[in-house]
């Protein structure tokens, strides 16, 4: 359905994710004048770095355990050696050509996105993007933020996405201290990954490595692995993790984590060390929401940082909405982009219906995976 005006309606986009994606491809198909601002690539964190590659190693997991337990089924690979007698060939992970397919798959598709809202009529501007007003933003684009664009729009949409947090006590350093967006720089298969956080990202990342053939110890604060999930669904998760050698470590909290040699060590609460090769910290997100002229245009935050929105993606200003993990709502690409798309037709004074949490379906890949929609036990 198209709307008509007696001038095309303006919007501005900060942020190229599955959020700002959808609202950019809404709004130029309600016909209006739409400028996006990305200064990764379009699909952002989730389609480059995040949600894209990380559920391609997840599969690549998962098929090599189809592999190493296919005999059970009957199927069985065999070499013949020097003596004519056939032999079992070990599986190997090659994690460089793992990782080198998975980016470019995380690259392609967002060419592909790219590619969508030219052809849509969208333009696209790399660079920084920052609020001046509430109807107009601010883009650096020349190296250094030399060279300045000024966008005016009767709508804004912030999409900027989120980062991995990081703790001054444990640094990442991209070899051996690491964040999600960085394990695809590796070139071999961590020895022994010390996974800290149990949330739904350290628990992904955990069950994959391990499934590929690493050692890992997944150290938790809390009493459960996946602490937001109902017990039951963690229970089965940590049994799965258990009898699959994992080391769990629940109810401990990392103080410090440091190289040493070719390895790192963390540091306990207690005192207690635990020595690894590689050390993924998977210890939440802070949302992107520093200094782009949020609180100078009147757009409320939380103590957080996140931008409060409302059920159908309104900030405290009329004409400026946001989408994604940089909001209070929920952080799921699905719902970054069902945000971005209500927000435009909402702004554009078509019928929306706004967006209920207990109507929100997610899934956790881990292997079994969990899936989740409406109520939980703890909400009884």
């Amino acid at each position: 359905m198209s709307l008509s005006f007696e001038r095309a309606q303006s919007v501005a986009i900060i942020g190229g994710g599955p959020g700002g994606y959808e609202a950019a491809l809404a709004a130029a198909q309600l016909g209006a004048d739409v400028t996006l601002v990305e200064r990764a690539g379009v699909g952002g964190s989730a389609v480059i770095t995040d949600v894209v590659p990380s559920k391609t190693l997840i599969a690549t997991a998962d098929a090599a355990v189809a592999i190493a337990d296919a005999g059970e089924l009957g199927v069985q690979l065999f070499a013949k050696g020097g003596d004519g007698r056939p032999l079992k060939p070990e599986i190997a992970i090659n994690l460089a050509q793992v990782n080198k397919r998975l980016l470019a798959l995380a690259r392609q598709q967002s060419e592909d996105m790219r590619a969508s809202l030219l052809q849509a009529g969208v333009t696209i501007l790399e660079g920084h993007g920052r609020v001046e007003d509430d109807n107009a933003v601010v883009v650096s684009t020349g190296p250094g933020g030399t060279d300045f664009d000024r966008i005016e729009a009767d709508t804004l949409v912030i999409s900027v996405g989120a980062s991995p947090r990081e703790l001054p006590s444990a640094k990442p350093d991209g070899e051996r201290i690491l964040t999600w967006t960085q394990l695809y720089d590796m070139k071999t298969l961590p020895e022994h990954l010390i996974v800290v956080g149990s949330g739904v990202t350290g628990a992904e990342f955990a069950s994959a490595y391990m499934n590929l053939g690493s050692k890992v110890t997944l150290i938790s604060s809390r009493d459960q692995v996946l602490p937001g999930e109902d017990k039951d669904a963690a229970a089965v998760i940590e049994s799965v993790f258990l009898r699959g050698g994992m080391t769990l470590l629940p109810k401990s909290r990392a103080k410090s984590v440091v190289r040493e040699g070719d390895g790192v060590v963390v540091t306990l609460s207690d005192g207690s060390r635990v020595e690894g090769s590689h050390c993924l910290m998977a210890v939440g997100s802070i949302p992107n929401t520093a200094n782009i002229g949020l609180e100078q245009a009147g757009v409320q935050l939380t103590q957080s940082g996140h931008i409060r929105v409302n059920r159908v993606a309104r900030t405290s200003v009329p004409n400026i909405y946001a989408a994604g993990d940089c909001t209070n709502f929920f952080p799921l690409a699905s719902v970054a982009a069902m945000q971005g798309r209500t927000a435009v037709f909402h702004a554009f004074g078509d019928v929306v219906i706004p967006l209920e949490k207990r109507r929100i379906t997610a899934n956790i890949f881990t292997a079994p995976e969990i899936a989740t929609v409406g109520w939980g036990v703890a909400d009884i």
